[in-house]
């Protein structure tokens, strides 16, 4: 048996969903009752964590414990949440369950790590909660690595339209060049670091390493589930 993953979702929903269908197929299941048992808060209500971040808007924090505390009454054994901005607020989730929190942040530097071990720069495909918070910097700079950012002036634009709903051609175009110019300015690896932009940008968009975190994170849900099983 595996342990009942809990999903703290909704930011943005689409990215949740991504997360969710790449759980799903990367589980490898032969039966029906082979895939993982997944409790998902798919809620779009949480507080915008750029504004509360950088503009002092409301913060989503208690929004965020309570969901995880409604995960755990409905019977989660562990959480994950598929939003590299709301880990600037992990510490409220933490304190909220006594179920274990697998933090997407250490598992997308761990994966960069060990994916590109001779990188010194990563850049950080990531929205301003995530830039401003240091979540990743810390991380990154903890382990040698620079960290460098995408113009927030293009980038986020680009994030708000992927929320709307636009993932055509010209944004999916916007993405990758946003990304190579991180790869121009000294970028060994491109980290997706905000879950809106795999829904636009993929490995072989640019001839450099890309490292997802959704992907980081769902590999890392499946190793949660099986290993704490008992």
């Amino acid at each position: 048996m595996t342990k009942t993953v809990g999903v703290i979702g909704g930011m943005g929903p689409a990215a949740t969903l991504d997360f969710l269908v790449k759980l799903h197929h990367a589980t490898g299941a032969v039966e029906e009752s082979d895939h993982l048992r997944v409790i998902t808060d798919n809620n779009p209500r949480h507080a915008d964590r750029n504004a509360a971040m950088v503009a002092d808007g409301p913060s989503p924090a208690g929004l965020l414990a309570e969901t995880a505390r409604g995960l755990a009454a409905a019977g989660a054994e562990f959480l994950v949440m598929p939003c590299n901005a709301a880990h600037s607020w992990a510490v409220d989730i933490i304190a909220a369950t006594p179920l274990p929190f697998v933090s997407m942040i250490d598992v997308a530097v761990a994966t960069v790590v060990a994916a590109v071990p001779e990188a010194r720069t990563v850049g950080l495909l990531a929205v301003e909660a995530t830039q401003a918070s240091r979540i990743y910097h810390n991380g990154f700079e903890a382990a040698g690595i620079a960290v460098i950012a995408p113009d927030m002036a293009a980038f986020m634009p680009l994030i708000y339209a992927v929320k709307r709903g636009d993932t055509g051609p010209a944004v999916r175009a916007a993405m990758a060049a946003q990304a190579q110019l991180l790869v121009d300015a000294g970028a060994d690896v491109i980290l997706a670091a905000c879950t809106e932009v795999p829904l636009v940008f993929a490995p072989g968009d640019i001839a450099a390493p890309v490292v997802s975190a959704t992907d980081a994170l769902v590999q890392a849900t499946l190793a949660a589930a099986r290993s704490l099983s008992g």
